[in-house]
C-alpha cells in the first residue's frame, strides 16, 4: 500500500491448532451452532494489508474477543490493530466484516469493531464500520474492494 510501513516490525504471535474434523462435524444432518471457534477460523487467515502475514499471526483477531448469539443471530467481532495510529485499521475491519458477510448465513448481524483502548481513532473508525451506507458505498469502490479480497485470499 503505502512506500512506507507504518510497523516495520511487528511482533509475532504463535497460531491456534487447527481444529480436528469428527465424524459429528461431518454428518450433513446435525444441525450445529455457530461458535467463536468457527468464527475465528473464518477470520484468522485474512493477510494483513501491509506485511505478509495473517491477522492471527499479529495477533490482531483472537478468539476470544469473539462474541455468537445463534439465538438473535448476531456475531460480534473485537480486532486489536498492532500500533495505536495504524492507519489500515479500517482496511482490516472492513475485511472481517466482508470476510464473515460472504461466509456466514444473511440471517446473522455482523458488528465489527476495534478492541476499546487500542486505537488512537477507535470511535471514528468504529463508527465507520457500523454505517451500512459507508461500508456499502466502500465496497463499491473497485480498488478498495480489490485490496479487501487480496486480503482474504486464503493463505496456503
Amino acid at each position: 500500500m503505502a512506500d512506507q510501513l507504518e510497523n516495520t516490525n511487528p511482533k509475532l504471535y504463535k497460531k491456534v491448532h487447527e481444529r480436528e474434523i469428527t465424524a459429528e462435524d461431518e454428518d450433513e444432518d446435525v444441525v450445529d451452532d455457530f461458535d467463536s471457534r468457527e468464527i475465528f477460523d473464518l477470520i484468522r487467515n485474512i493477510n494483513d494489508p501491509e506485511h505478509p502475514l495473517t491477522l492471527e499471526e499479529l495477533n490482531v483477531v483472537e478468539q476470544s474477543l469473539i462474541e455468537v448469539d445463534n439465538k438473535h443471530n448476531k456475531v460480534h467481532v473485537k480486532f486489536t490493530p498492532t500500533i495505536p495510529h495504524c492507519s489500515m485499521a479500517t482496511l482490516i475491519g472492513l475485511s472481517i466484516r466482508v470476510q464473515l458477510l460472504r461466509a456466514l448465513p444473511s440471517r446473522f448481524k455482523v458488528n465489527v469493531e476495534i478492541t476499546p483502548g487500542t486505537h488512537a481513532s477507535e470511535t471514528a473508525v468504529n463508527k465507520q464500520l457500523a454505517d451500512k451506507e459507508r461500508v456499502a458505498a466502500a465496497l463499491e469502490n473497485n480498488h478498495l474492494i480489490e485490496v479487501i479480497n487480496q486480503c482474504i485470499a486464503a493463505k496456503m
